[in-house]
């Protein structure tokens, strides 16, 4: 079968993927609403191919697989669809409003001949709003069992790829199949989507690059993510070669779900650790600033669907099974367990847990049975054959030890078991065990706590008298999603084979009245935070993420998997020299104020000193008498002195202005503030207190200030050492004429008053005194200490001072929320801008020259 949507593995491989001049297949009824397909011939533009307001919302589903059942008659040669009403995706459009226009886009479970998918694609869209993805068998050997399994679900799982079992090497044409895989995906969505309306809400791991193929078609598009499976810690997930692109993929989505506050800290913490990226909780929502677009992060389990459990219960099927099930396993008490067949779900443990109970409590023998339902591995290897030998050994081991005629203390169901089947041993079992070592969600305690609360023909069957209190027991691992939200279950480590089995002990031996509570309680919650309430929040939050899209001017930049949206506010620009050239050369006066650190010269450079390049655009600058140029900077005098020795011209403002000095002969001058600086023999010791504890910290000592570095510490551990260490010195200088701030990677204590923002005010007040009220001024700064020169500046306009308003450029470094108005993205875009008003006035100088 081969598939006209598929791109080929060596445009992915040569990197013109985003660059692909393919065109979308179109499907039948998109055809039909109006302005949603008809720009879609390309990826040349992005917003202008906005549908027409008639069409009506829609959110758009994607994950692998469609929530379709296909069957093709062998003599017929017909296809016959259905919808798998046990499908998750199926189930959240309880969630949406009964007008909601709901699409699905995924693969199907079959292969379909390419001769045929032109009528499938037509009749599943006008039947089930379904587009299917059809990838040919190849890629999508390689993207699902391949990259999704080998690797991605390997590692979201604990567990190491990198091992002779696997190969030693990173399989990069896996990964070039995943790319492939998710730009159909994202080409299919392209097909039906209306990009100012319509949300794309995308599912699970297999799909974590198609928001970035989205994002660079359409920069605006409403775009929420979810992860069913475990987000790993730091130092399991960097070992994936592709971690950044990976991440950098899902930051292009607007809102990006987890089932546990764990899952969203570890994909919070990558995010710090390898993209350098901070978060933020604002009202309550987690939020990380990327470019200008905040990214959502949303914490909630999913949940079930209530109404198809409870018809379960009653239907006849589950009705009768349960009446089998009471009649076989009379006067025992059932323990049931129900796993998908893989190496992470513990069933081996599991077993084992159930030997050592029956050998520390030999009274159980004969009187407490294990029901273990297995059902069909999803993936193949010799890694799920191993481990279901030793499911088998175990129990029949167990079964051979404590065993009799008409007694196996483990029954081991190893086939397809229909839903109702699976209903019966729930609503039956005096208790439910899941033993996963790493599990996404894991929603059979949810399914067993309602199946024990019963409907009145479960309790005929069940020969239970109405009104009899309901109860239920869970024994839970600590590793599985749901875990944090069973109050009342009791977890264990599943490694942990005699905890376990002590588990399960207290759970068939613990009084009925707390079996009671312990049952209400999970009921209560399990009921409330259904499968309808999950993803109705979900859609909320992701249209509260989305609100502000069209507020904002947005960008295009970066190459490949490194592709983000710049999202700027429309008065926040670029300073481009056609903004400011023309003001400098109209104007007289100039006041030119320049950060240091991280604006003339780099962060990331070892070598802090200025660069001859620097010395000699500072010196142009200054050549000109026109010009008062300061270098205003947190550090020491002493070092910005000797460091600017060749500038004679240069002001200082040293130790955020608390020093100054207007040029190299001049002598320094302070603020004004009080000059009493005993609170440093408060300061100085807490700060060598939090030095000692945190590796990679230091205290620089200013004449006017102490700061706390911790730039080169752990990255979280510096930052909660930060936030401890402020919490501490605001608490022993309450009485003190002080300010403790922090600002990047370092925590400062300074006297109040002392700004970058005053120190401005000062410098245009005594221009102005001297006569030379500033008709320009240009401040470049990066840090939050600027925003105080940036706000300072953007007030001179209202100073009666000054006779007539100036014109003023406050430009910040890098892309981010700003008092400025405008932003240049690095040291190396400042020193060009330098350079080219140096230039200008040099023009200006020799023409003018030339005239006279």
């Amino acid at each position: 079968m081969v598939s006209s949507s598929c791109i080929s593995l060596s445009d992915l491989a040569s990197g013109d993927m985003f660059n692909s001049a393919q065109s979308p297949r179109r499907i039948t009824r998109a055809m039909t609403d109006p302005g949603i397909v008809s720009a879609l011939d390309g990826w040349k533009t992005n917003e202008g191919d906005a549908a027409s307001p008639e069409c009506r919302e829609k959110k758009i589903i994607v994950a692998n697989f469609l929530p379709l059942q296909a069957q093709k008659d062998i003599n017929s040669g017909g296809w016959s669809f259905s919808f798998d009403e046990d499908s998750l995706l199926l189930q959240v459009k309880d969630g949406f409003s009964s007008d909601t226009d709901v699409v699905y886009v995924g693969s199907l479970k079959v292969d379909v001949d390419s001769s045929e998918q032109d009528e499938v694609s037509g009749r599943l869209l006008e039947e089930f709003n379904c587009v299917p993805t059809f990838l040919p068998p190849d890629l999508q050997k390689k993207f699902y069992h391949g990259f999704c399994k080998k690797y991605l679900w390997s590692i979201f799982h604990y567990m190491l790829p990198m091992c002779p079992d696997y190969g030693n090497r990173f399989d990069r044409l896996l990964w070039q199949a995943y790319l492939s895989a998710n730009m159909i995906f994202a080409q299919k969505i392209m097909e039906v989507i209306n990009p100012e309306k319509d949300y794309v809400w995308v599912h699970d791991y297999h799909l974590m690059a198609l928001p970035t193929f989205l994002r660079k078609r359409f920069h605006r598009v409403k775009l929420g993510f979810f992860l069913h499976s475990p987000f790993p810690s730091s130092e399991i997930y960097r070992t994936l070669p592709v971690r950044d692109e990976i991440l950098k993929a899902l930051l292009n989505a607007d809102l990006i779900g987890f089932h546990t506050f764990n899952y969203a800290r570890h994909f919070l913490s990558c995010c710090s650790r390898m993209l350098g990226l901070d978060y933020q909780s604002k009202r309550g929502h987690i939020g990380l600033d990327y470019f200008g677009r905040m990214v959502y992060i949303k914490i909630l389990p999913v949940g079930i669907h209530m109404g198809q459990l409870q018809s379960a219960l009653n239907h006849p099927s589950s009705t009768t099974k349960v009446k089998e099930i009471v009649q076989q396993f009379e006067g025992k008490k059932l323990i049931v367990g129900v796993d998908d067949m893989d190496i992470f779900k513990g069933i081996s443990l599991k077993v084992l847990a159930m030997e050592q109970l029956l050998k520390q409590q030999p009274q159980l023998q004969g009187n407490v049975v294990l029901v273990q339902i297995v059902n069909p591995a999803r993936s193949s290897g010799k890694d799920v054959q191993e481990a279901k030998r030793e499911i088998y050994e175990s129990t029949q081991r167990i079964n051979n030890a404590f065993g009799f005629p008409g007694y196996e203390p483990v029954v081991l169901i190893d086939r397809h078991v229909p839903f109702y089947e699976k209903i019966a041993y729930y609503a039956f079992a005096e208790c439910c065990i899941v033993n996963a070592v790493r599990d996404g969600m894991n929603l059979v305690p949810y399914k067993y706590t309602v199946c024990r609360q019963g409907t009145s023909q479960m309790d005929e069957a069940l020969q239970v008298a109405a009104g009899y209190p309901r109860m239920s027991m869970l024994v839970v691992s600590e590793f599985i999603g749901c875990s944090p939200s069973l109050s009342g279950a009791i977890r264990v480590n599943p490694w942990n084979i005699d905890a376990v089995a002590d588990a399960l002990n207290m759970a068939i031996t613990m009084p009925v009245d707390e079996k009671q509570l312990r049952h209400e309680k999970h009921y209560r919650y399990v009921s409330s935070h259904d499968v309808a309430y999950w993803a109705q929040s979900f859609i909320q939050d992701l249209e509260r993420a989305c609100k502000e899209h069209y507020s904002k001017n947005c960008w295009g930049i970066g190459f490949g998997l490194s592709f983000r949206v710049l999202s700027l506010s429309p008065s926040f620009r670029q300073l481009s020299l056609e903004n400011i050239v023309p003001a400098h050369g109209r104007t007289c006066r100039r006041a030119i104020f320049l950060d240091y650190d991280g604006t003339v010269v780099p962060h990331s450079s070892i070598l802090k000193i200025p660069s001859p390049e620097v010395i000699l655009v500072l010196n142009n600058l200054c050549s000109d008498p026109k010009n008062t140029v300061f270098i205003v900077s947190g550090r020491g005098k002493t070092s910005l002195s000797d460091w600017f020795a060749r500038c004679e011209n240069l002001g200082i403002a040293a130790e955020h202005g608390y020093f100054i000095r207007w040029c190299r002969t001049s002598e320094w001058e302070t603020i004004p503030v009080a000059a009493d600086f005993g609170w440093k023999n408060i300061v100085e010791p807490v700060m060598k207190l939090y030095t000692e504890a945190t590796d990679g910290s230091y205290v620089e000592s200013k004449e006017s200030a102490l700061v706390w570095h911790y730039r080169n510490a752990h990255p979280d551990f510096g930052s909660c050492q930060a936030k401890e260490l402020m919490d501490h010195l605001e608490t022993v200088l309450t009485n003190e004429p002080v300010v403790v701030k922090r600002g990047r990677q370092i925590v400062e204590v300074k006297p109040q008053g002392v700004t970058k923002g005053f120190v401005t005010e000062k410098i245009l007040s005594t221009m102005t005194s001297n006569g030379k009220p500033p008709d320009f001024v240009l401040c470049i700064g990066d840090d939050r200490s600027d925003e105080d020169m940036f706000e300072s500046i953007s007030n001179a306009a209202c100073i009666s001072s000054l006779p007539v308003p100036p014109e003023i450029f406050a430009c910040t470094v890098g892309q981010k929320p700003s008092k400025a108005r405008y932003y240049l993205d690095g040291p190396a875009d400042v020193l060009t801008l330098l350079r080219s008003l140096t230039a200008a006035s040099r023009s200006m100088a020799s023409t003018s020259g030339a005239g006279n």
